[in-house]
C-alpha cells in the first residue's frame, strides 16, 4: 500500500471539501428551476376532447423565469451569508454560552495552549469557556481575528494536563487547515435551505389553515386554493430535496476532517495515547448537549448524542457529522 502523508491528506480533504463546498449553490439554484418547473407542469390548463386534464412541461417557459429569477436568489443568499459569515462568531458563542477565559483565571489552559502554538508555529487563538460540568470542545472562527478555542469547565477539571493537550492540538489543527472556516460556511448554507424550508411548510400551514378554504370555495376563484396548496407541497418537496443534499455533503466534510484532527492534535501533543485516553473519558460523559442546535453540534469533539443506543443510536451513526468514537480511539491506539 502506498503510504500517504498528513500533509497530502489535508491537501486532498480541502480540495474535496471545496468541490462539496461549491455544490450548496448548485443545489439551490438546481432546486429553484425544479420548483419553476414542477410548477409549470401541473400548473397548465389543458384538457383533452374526453374532457381528461394533459400535463406538459414548457422548458422555454420555465428557462425564462429561472433566468429571471436567478439574480434575485443568488442577491438574497449572498446577502444572508454576508451577514451569517460576519456573524457567525457572536452566534455561536450565544448558542453555546461561552465566554471569555481569562489567564488570570486559568493559566494552565493558557501555557498549554500557548506550548502547542509555538510548536506548530501559529498565531495563538481566543480560548472561551463554558460553564458545563460535562467535557467537550470546540473551535470555531473565519479568520485571525475570529479563531477561538472553547472548551467546558468539565473538561478543564476532569483531564490531565497531557489529555488537555491532546484536545487542545486537535481543536488547533482544526484551525491550522481551515477547518473552522468551510465548516461554519456549511453551517450558514444548511442554514439557509432549512429556513426556506421551514418558511415553505409555515406559509402551506397557513394557506390550508386560514386562506385555503375560503378560496376554493369562491366561484369567482375555483381551484385557486387547491393551486395555493399545490405550489406549495412542489416548494416543501424541492426543500426538503435540497435539504437533504446539503447534509450530504455537510457530514461528507466534517467525518473525514476528524480524523485529520486526531492525527493533528496527536502529532502537536506527541501523544497519541493521550488524546485516545481524552476521547474515552469524553464519550461517557459529552458535554453541551443543552445546545440544541445539530448545525453547532457539527463543531464540537464528540456530538452529544453520539452515545445514544436502539434506533436512535443506528440514525446517528448514519447521519452523524463525526465518525465513530471507537474507531477513532482504536487508530490513535495504534501508534
Amino acid at each position: 500500500m502506498k503510504y500517504v502523508g498528513i500533509q497530502t491528506q489535508i491537501r486532498r480533504n480541502n480540495l474535496l471539501s471545496l468541490i462539496l463546498l461549491m455544490m450548496f449553490p448548485i443545489i439551490i439554484l438546481g432546486m429553484v428551476w425544479v420548483f419553476l418547473a414542477l410548477v409549470n407542469y401541473f400548473g397548465a390548463e389543458y384538457y383533452d376532447e374526453m374532457g381528461n386534464r394533459i400535463y406538459t412541461l414548457d422548458v422555454e417557459t420555465v428557462n425564462y423565469y429561472f433566468v429571471t429569477t436567478v439574480p434575485w436568489v443568488i442577491g438574497g443568499v449572498a446577502l444572508w451569508f454576508a451577514i451569517a459569515y460576519f456573524t457567525n462568531t457572536s452566534m455561536i458563542s450565544h448558542a453555546t454560552g461561552s465566554r471569555p477565559l481569562t489567564r488570570k483565571e486559568n493559566p494552565r489552559i493558557y501555557n498549554i495552549v500557548e506550548n502547542l502554538c509555538i510548536t506548530c508555529n501559529m498565531d495563538m487563538p481566543k480560548i472561551n469557556v463554558v460553564d458545563d460540568p460535562q467535557l467537550n470542545a470546540f473551535a470555531s472562527g473565519i479568520n485571525k481575528n475570529s479563531y477561538t478555542v472553547t472548551v467546558t469547565t468539565g473538561l478543564m477539571s476532569r483531564l490531565n494536563d497531557e489529555e488537555l493537550a491532546g484536545v487542545i492540538g486537535h481543536e488547533l489543527t482544526h484551525i491550522r487547515n481551515h477547518d473552522t472556516r468551510l465548516l461554519i460556511t456549511s453551517i450558514i448554507f444548511v442554514g439557509i435551505v432549512s429556513t426556506i424550508m421551514s418558511l415553505a411548510v409555515r406559509l402551506m400551514y397557513n394557506t390550508m389553515l386560514y386562506g385555503g378554504g375560503r378560496r376554493s370555495s369562491n366561484s369567482n376563484g375555483k381551484g385557486s386554493g387547491g393551486s395555493i396548496i399545490v405550489i406549495f407541497l412542489i416548494g416543501i418537496v424541492c426543500c426538503a430535496i435540497a435539504y437533504f443534499f446539503t447534509l450530504i455533503t455537510r457530514f461528507a466534510i466534517s467525518r473525514k476532517r476528524e480524523y485529520m484532527a486526531d492525527a493533528g492534535g496527536a502529532e502537536l501533543s506527541g501523544n497519541p495515547l493521550a488524546l485516545a485516553s481524552a476521547l474515552k473519558k469524553i464519550s461517557d460523559d459529552p458535554g453541551l448537549d443543552n445546545v440544541g442546535r445539530e448545525d453547532v453540534a457539527q463543531l464540537f469533539i464528540m456530538h452529544p448524542d453520539e452515545m445514544a443506543t436502539g434506533i436512535m443510536g443506528f440514525m446517528n451513526s448514519l447521519f452523524s457529522t463525526h465518525p465513530d468514537t471507537k474507531k477513532r480511539i482504536e487508530i490513535l491506539e495504534q501508534f
